[in-house]
């Protein structure tokens, strides 16, 4: 595993929590917040997820 895959299933963990945190307060503005954080951590796993593809060949 890379450094991106690490950051990037960490960062979706902790938007998840934060995610289900705001649903459980009915806090929207966490909900959407913890949403984007998620999205932005599958983003950069799958960069990483990619990256180590390419190192592999």
């Amino acid at each position: 595993m890379n450094k991106d895959q690490v950051k990037g299933r960490v960062e979706e963990a902790k938007g998840k929590a934060k995610e289900v945190s705001g649903v459980l307060l009915d806090d929207k503005k966490m909900e959407i917040e913890g949403n984007i954080q998620k999205n932005i951590g599958k983003g950069q796993s799958a960069w990483g997820d990619l990256k180590h593809e390419i190192e592999k060949k």
